[in-house]
């Protein structure tokens, strides 16, 4: 059987990730904060035949990246990484840029997600032609930077791009696909209320252009679509 782990998996599009992925046949590790609180993945969960596990797991703590890891059977596989966990502040501008949100920002949307994938590449490498997606975002890209908004979240969007370059360097010859990919806006409760898309659409798109990549094509940015972005 497939497997996979998603974190930040208790809403939005983690817990998408998890709803599609079950549809189609995957044992599914899902990684949030607070499983005991997140009532639509435990129902979830309860309705999987067991095929939807739950575990703690604060992306920014090592100690509980650690505890997953060392949870995990010695001899299993993952076959697909999704690391989406993510945060945003909301109404960041110029003049308002606080030094604990930049290092909250950088710690769980750009070294998480490495720290996370260095960790489980011995089960990534056992599993069948393994992937790692990262969730990135459009305003990550500093070619298509035109104004200071959400700060943070950019840079931080920013490092990760470099991260899944880096990755995709180092696994691509160990048979393991790394790629960077923008859901498009998206009605979460990160996206709000007003974005055009709805995360079952996104998640859709972005299984099926992740379905598309080898280790050879690795280390891109692409949108849900099947659009490459620029970096």
């Amino acid at each position: 059987m497939r497997t996979a782990l998603v974190t930040g998996a208790n809403r939005g599009l983690g817990l998408e990730f998890c709803r599609q992925l079950l549809a189609a046949g995957w044992q599914v590790t899902a990684g949030c904060r607070e499983p005991a609180r997140a009532d639509a993945l435990q129902a979830l969960a309860d309705g999987s035949s067991g095929r939807l596990r739950t575990t703690a797991l604060d992306v920014t703590d090592a100690t509980a990246i650690d505890t997953l890891i060392r949870a995990l059977p010695a001899s299993g596989h993952l076959d697909l990484l999704v690391n989406n966990a993510g945060v945003l502040v909301s109404g960041e501008r110029f003049g308002s840029v606080r030094a604990e949100d930049l290092a909250r920002s950088f710690a769980v949307n750009a070294s998480a997600p490495l720290l996370l994938t260095q960790g489980l590449v011995p089960w990534l490498q056992r599993g069948h032609a393994a992937k790692v997606l990262c969730v990135s975002s459009q305003l990550g890209s500093i070619a298509q930077a035109r104004e200071f908004r959400t700060v943070s979240y950019a840079m931080a969007k920013a490092a990760l791009n470099m991260a899944v370059r880096r990755l995709a360097a180092e696994l691509g010859g160990r048979g393991i696909t790394v790629a960077a990919l923008h859901p498009g806006w998206v009605r979460t409760d990160m996206g709000g209320t007003g974005a055009p898309l709805r995360a079952e659409e996104s998640v859709r798109g972005m299984l099926a252009v992740l379905g598309t990549l080898t280790p050879a094509r690795g280390g891109r940015f692409f949108a849900y679509d099947g659009s490459e972005l620029p970096w």
